[in-house]
This record gives C-alpha cells, sequence and structure tokens, in this order.
C-alpha cells in the first residue's frame, strides 16, 4: 500500500514515514510525483484544511492521500493565532517575526495566563470517497523568550511545564511521542489499521 504526503516539509515526511513503518505503508511526498500545486488553506477550521489539502492532491494523485494542518492556539488570545499561525505576522512572515508579534501581543501578562497548546489535524483521504480525520494536542505555556535549538516555528516559545523546557530544547525523539502531530498521526494510525484489514 502506498500512501502520498500533501506536503513539501522533509522533516514532516520523516515523521510520518517513521511512525507509518510498521503498517507496511510506503510513504511518497507529493514533489515525489512532481505535483506541484499549492493548495489555498481557506478553511475555518484546522481539520477542514487538511481534508482539503488531502482531497486535491488526492484528485491529482489517484492515491490515499494524507495532509496536515497545525497551527498555535493561545487561550488569553482566544486562540489566536490558529489557522493563520504560520501568516500571523503576514504572508510572507518569518518564523522570527511570527514570534515577536506573539511576544508583544502577550506583553505584561503573566505566566500562568500565558496558557495554550499546539493542535494538529490529519485528514487521510481515499480515492473510493473514505476519509479519516484525527486531532492531537499538545498543552503548554507561552514563556517571555526564546529557548531551544531544535524544532521550527512557536516552539522555542512553547514551554512545557512537565519537561522544564520549551519544545525546542526537547529531545526529537521524545518530541515525536508528545508532540501534537504525533498524537494526530498515533490515532490516525489505528483507523487506517482497521482500513487495510478489510
Amino acid at each position: 500500500m502506498r500512501m502520498v504526503v500533501a506536503t513539501k516539509n522533509k522533516g514532516k515526511i520523516k515523521e510520518i514515514t517513521e511512525i507509518l513503518q510498521d503498517l507496511g505503508i510506503q510513504v511518497v511526498s507529493q514533489d515525489e510525483l512532481n505535483i506541484k500545486i499549492d493548495v489555498v488553506e481557506d478553511g475555518t477550521t484546522f481539520e477542514e484544511n487538511a481534508v482539503k489539502k488531502a482531497s486535491e492532491i488526492m484528485n491529482i494523485s489517484k492515491e490515499i492521500t494524507l495532509a496536515d494542518d497545525s497551527g498555535l492556539e493561545v487561550d488569553y488570545l482566544n486562540g489566536a493565532p490558529g489557522i493563520y499561525s504560520a501568516r500571523y505576522a503576514g504572508p510572507n512572515a518569518t518564523d522570527y517575526d511570527n514570534n515577536n508579534k506573539l511576544l508583544k501581543a502577550l506583553e505584561g501578562v503573566p505566566f500562568e495566563k500565558r496558557t495554550a497548546r499546539f493542535v494538529c489535524a490529519i485528514a487521510a483521504v481515499f480515492p473510493d470517497g473514505r476519509k479519516i480525520v484525527a486531532r492531537g494536542e499538545c498543552e503548554g505555556i507561552i514563556n517571555f523568550q526564546p529557548a531551544g535549538q531544535n524544532g521550527f516555528g512557536y516552539d522555542p516559545l512553547f514551554y512545557i511545564p512537565e519537561y522544564g523546557m520549551t519544545m525546542a530544547e526537547i529531545d526529537p525523539q521524545l518530541k515525536n511521542k508528545i508532540s501534537h502531530r504525533a498524537k494526530a498521526l498515533n490515532m490516525l494510525k489505528e483507523e487506517l489499521k482497521k482500513y487495510i484489514s478489510l
């Protein structure tokens, strides 16, 4: 069985391959199939965006396709940046720009009120119209300054109290167990097992 992943992010491909490898699924990226389109993420939820990306790439590849959409929800900011996490500071924002905007938005807010979560929705869309959608979350607190060299995005600001470190300070192997994407992928994997045995 082969599965196309609707992403150009090599880190995501590696993580997905590692988590799904014992199912005997061959994972290929849309790049490997020379599918160059960028799907417009105009859904109102992480789930809608993941399903849209997977569906559009599946319509081209005609193979089972997996896509994810993820971001950061900060309680004090009523769930922002949410689905706009990647472009929080503008359409061409860098991780540095986004992190800076977040720190400014939380200026003067005490540590205990800076609660947040990383959210990931993953969708697998089948050529016969079946869909599986899974959601994973990882709770934390937005730190006052970035720390750590691992990870990307908001990882350097996302402090996880039970480990006393930010997501960017955590060992990648541990991150692959506790992250929002790992949780969503593992839920998806359990559902995929049912489909494979049909």
